[in-house]
């Protein structure tokens, strides 16, 4: 499979896959599938409607049975088969990852495998369900037995955003096909050539018809029917706030199982003692990777005054260095933004920050942006206010808000005050000093002297606002299991 052939064969993009068939979708709705450097239509997807969600639902709801039945060592071979799939069409994903999304290669790269590295962890965790099955369980009453059984949800329906294809999903269907379940996966509608892959796969290693089915659409086709769908067991979605509320009220009408992983606005604390110059290759990592469309992002900098001059001059020469450009040209750092509607909402928060009178270290003013594409300048404002809008509020681009603080106990003060709290990053000249001031952040992932390490063995999620329930490691697996007691005499 190239990428030319995928590009070229747009017209298929307008069949769902349905029980292990391209059939044609009952949408009539056209969707345009853009190139954001190129700012050119690369395919069109038609948008499906409730009847196609109908079709892939009963389609996993028969093969259900049949998948769980297999058990998990069966299944593993499965997701074994999706890893080495992936792996062997590693380049023309990276092209076609970094032609729909924008991000470099050098990024794309990564994220095939992070998507990779989690089918091979789920795997490893199918085969390890079947050795819990029937574990006995310590019980005090005398002549009772009780066994512990671990049963999948049912039917599943995922929800991929856009920043992180085969990411994302990798994490959902990853998971969800090891504990049983089968699935109905949505792509999102902006980003859907590199998920299509999926379907191809499923085709390739044999896997039953129904387990996985895969709907091009957006949110008003295929989202809110799939959301609202009466057989659907569980929902994870990842995505805005706005939309992850409409969730969970949809799926609170019929008590379904939600996971949600939703926004952020993380903070990252430089303390007096870290190197300057060590601590800007980590704040840099943390904002503009992926030209700062990253749930976790570090985007709100708290730099204690000892070091704060220090920090923005060597984060200003960085913020010089980086090359804007081609996705697929060889050296670009940074991509355009995903799309034109991305581009235009971080837009408002650049003019919403002149209005303010922020204080700018970096901004468009500072270079000149290539003459095509969704692009930002990578930006920088400092002793931005706490009351700012961009200092409370998700961004989701390459725009950093900074602001010194005099003590650590006024950064960790200021660190927890936010209405998220997905991630964080600590960087000290004390290793177990950062260890320690993480403990006392509010987030599920702190990453100290270090960039932003997403690892398959351990847990993605957040507090507050920044979702419900967590994915990967071994609780990525128990979002889509049920646990059952069987009790009775032994």
């Amino acid at each position: 499979m190239s990428t030319t052939s995928k590009i070229e064969h747009a017209s298929l993009l307008d069949k769902q896959f349905i029980s292990n068939q391209w059939v044609p979708s009952n949408g009539t709705r056209l969707l345009d599938v853009m190139n954001p450097y190129r700012e050119e239509r690369i395919a069109q997807v038609t948008a499906g409607d409730a009847s196609d969600v109908d079709a892939a639902v009963t389609a996993a709801q028969q093969a259900q049975p049949d998948w769980q039945a297999l058990g998990g060592t069966a299944r593993a071979n499965y997701l074994d088969g999706f890893a080495d799939a992936l792996e062997a069409r590693r380049e023309a994903l990276m092209t076609l990852s970094a032609t729909n999304n924008g991000k470099p290669l050098v990024e794309a790269e990564i994220d095939l495998e992070d998507a990779i590295a989690c089918y091979r962890y789920y795997a490893k965790q199918a085969k390890a369900l079947d050795a819990r099955q029937g574990e006995l369980v310590s019980v005090e009453m005398e002549g009772v037995e009780a066994r512990t059984y671990h049963d999948p949800v049912g039917v599943v329906g995922l929800i991929a955003p856009w920043n992180f294809p085969l990411v994302t999903s990798a994490w959902k269907l990853a998971p969800a096909l090891a504990a049983g379940c089968t699935a109905v996966l949505k792509p999102s509608e902006v980003t859907p050539l590199p998920e299509r892959v999926l379907a191809e796969i499923a085709l390739e290693i044999g896997l039953p018809a129904g387990v996985l089915n895969l709907l091009n659409g957006d949110g008003e086709g295929i989202g809110a029917p799939l959301t609202n769908h009466p057989d659907v067991d569980k929902i994870s979605f990842t995505g805005s706030n706005r939309v992850g509320e409409a969730v969970m009220q949809a799926a609170s009408a019929r008590t379904a199982s939600v996971s949600l992983e939703l926004g952020g606005k993380s903070p990252i604390l430089v303390m007096e003692d870290a190197d300057p110059e060590q601590a800007a290759d980590w704040v840099m990592a943390g904002i503009y990777f992926n030209a700062g469309q990253i749930c976790s992002a570090t985007s709100r900098l708290l730099v204690h005054e000892d070091v704060a001059e220090a920090l923005y001059t060597a984060l200003g020469e960085r913020v010089d260095a980086l090359t804007l450009g081609d996705p697929l040209a060889e050296g670009t750092d940074l991509g355009p933004l995903t799309s034109a509607k991305q581009r235009d909402a971080v837009q408002r928060y650049l003019d919403l920050a002149e209005q303010e009178g922020l204080t700018v270290v970096r901004d468009t003013t500072h270079r000149t942006l290539p003459t095509q594409g969704y692009f930002l300048a990578p930006t920088l404002y400092r002793d931005v206010p706490v009351e700012s809008r961009l200092w409370k509020e998700e961004i989701f681009g390459p725009v950093l808000c900074a602001r010194s603080v005099s003590s650590e106990a006024e950064a960790i003060q200021l660190a927890n005050d936010s209405s998220f709290g997905l991630a964080a990053t600590v960087i000290s000249g004390d290793p177990e000093r950062a260890k320690r001031i993480g403990r006392q952040l509010k987030a599920g992932s702190i990453w100290y002297n270090s960039e932003q390490l997403v690892l398959p063995e351990t847990a993605w999620g957040g507090f507050k606002r920044s979702g419900i329930g967590r994915e990967l490691g071994p609780w990525g697996l128990s979002a889509y299991l049920e646990v059952k007691h069987v009790i009775g005499p032994k």
